[in-house]
């Protein structure tokens, strides 16, 4: 009986490959990978010429029962994916349980992931967090699952994103949990690594002016970093602030939170509100 390798390797720099790595990838029969063409580049650069066999999602129901045959005759395999540990948004836990279902030896080398080395770098406390993978690419879908993020009690919230899909994310990011405090990464631990941090109004601003247009996105929403819930501030209170701070008259004011609060509030309850007001300063 042979043992399945799961093998993480670079999500960026080269220099990463663990000694582990590279000689369990030395000593196998077979390297499962998801694009050949991609993990040659990679085994071209360490020399390492083990045979590959593709492993995708898009194949990877059919291929597993092909897979456990040649674990069951005696072939040591390793699995791995383009970049980082398999099995974290990358294809690989529908052959893990059926080796697991098999009594066919399971090994993890492990080493880069994005969504660690992200967490590492966003500078909050990790107690815990909750990861999603890639969001729904359907605007109205994704929209909806945001709505059902928001709700949870976790603090910290992570998500893996296209770069041509960065920009709309964080635009509903911004829209359904109210502008809260995000750090978004790119190119990690490569020559250009990006990473920036603020509100999302802030880092979409940042993102329009670069080239976002490279390399797969990391996003990460900091619940107890948002700034106090809107909903805790009455609407009277709002319309105080708008007026002292922006010199307004209430009529000002409440066109101004009207527009701000267009998906939260009606123009009717703002105005009720300072009629409220009015009552109390009368």
């Amino acid at each position: 009986m042979g043992i399945l390798y799961i093998v993480a390797t670079p999500i960026g720099n080269l220099g990463d490959i663990t000694k582990r790595a590279i000689k369990t990838l030395e000593t196998v029969d077979i390297i499962l990978c998801e694009d050949t063409r991609t993990s040659s580049h990679l085994l071209n650069s360490l020399e390492i010429k083990t045979k590959l066999i593709s492993y995708h999602k898009f194949n990877e129901n059919e291929r597993s029962g092909e897979v456990i045959e040649l674990l069951k005759s005696g072939k040591n395999i390793a699995l791995i994916t383009d970049a980082g540990t398999p099995c974290i948004s990358d294809p690989g836990s529908i052959l893990i349980s059926e080796c697991i279902s098999n009594k066919i030896e399971i090994y993890s080398i492990p080493g880069a992931s994005a969504l660690t080395t992200a967490l590492t770098l966003s500078g909050l406390v990790i107690h815990n967090f909750a990861f999603y993978g890639f969001l729904e690419r359907k605007n109205s879908k994704q929209k909806e699952e945001l709505k059902r993020i928001q709700q949870n009690d976790l603090e910290t919230i992570v998500f893996y994103e296209s770069p041509k899909r960065i920009i709309p994310t964080i635009e509903n990011i911004k829209e359904v949990m109210n502008d809260p405090y995000i750090i978004v990464l790119n190119e990690l631990t490569k020559k250009f690594e990006k990473k920036y941090y603020g509100k999302s109004s802030q880092v979409l601003d940042l993102l329009q002016k670069a080239n976002y247009e490279l390399g797969e996105y990391v996003i990460i929403v900091s619940k107890n970093k948002m700034e106090e819930k809107k909903e805790e501030v009455s609407l009277e209170a709002l319309l105080i602030d708008k007026i002292i701070k922006n010199n307004y008259t209430m009529k000002e004011a409440i066109n101004d939170l009207a527009f701000e609060f267009k998906n939260k509030y009606s123009k009717k309850e703002i105005y009720n509100a300072s009629l409220k007001l009015k009552n109390i300063f009368k």
